[in-house]
């Protein structure tokens, strides 16, 4: 059973960085490998601690992250071992539920992440050419619907 609980802080880091590593792996074939590389180098020391960090487990076992800022979902990942199996929605709704989430942004080359918000009732409202450091990977924004 997936049970959903703040983060420990950095101790658990580690773990959450070679979740989003097989994740990534996983899913964002488009990204370059010097980009991927750069942003995995950047987890642990920026991007964790701008966010309030969720974490999925499984039997004690670190299985996904979410995490939140503002009403905005910054960032969810699962072990890609653990792809299918509900994770990604325990997160996504604890976020909702406890952190207000209503926005979010998703690659628009992660055809299967902008499918999986669109089946959970957020709808593009917006798209931009670029991700947040200029990098050349569109982004689509997402916005919670008022029927969901």
């Amino acid at each position: 059973m997936v049970t959903v609980r703040p983060s420990i802080g950095a101790v658990e880091h580690g773990a959450l960085v070679a979740i989003w590593r097989s994740a990534v792996d996983a899913t964002h074939t488009f990204l370059a490998a010097a980009d991927r590389d750069e942003i995995e180098r950047h987890l642990a020391s920026d991007h964790f601690p701008a966010v309030v960090l969720s974490v999925a487990e499984i039997d004690g076992d670190p299985v996904g992250f979410a995490g939140t800022l503002d009403g905005n979902l910054e960032m969810l990942f699962v072990d890609a071992a653990h792809r299918g199996s509900g994770i990604g929605t325990a997160l996504l709704r604890h976020a909702i539920a406890e952190h207000g989430v209503t926005r979010l942004d998703v690659n628009e080359q992660n055809e299967q992440a902008a499918s999986f918000y669109a089946h959970r009732g957020f709808e593009v409202t917006g798209r931009s050419e670029t991700d947040d450091a200029g990098r050349p990977y569109p982004l689509l924004h997402l916005r919670l619907g008022s029927a969901s």
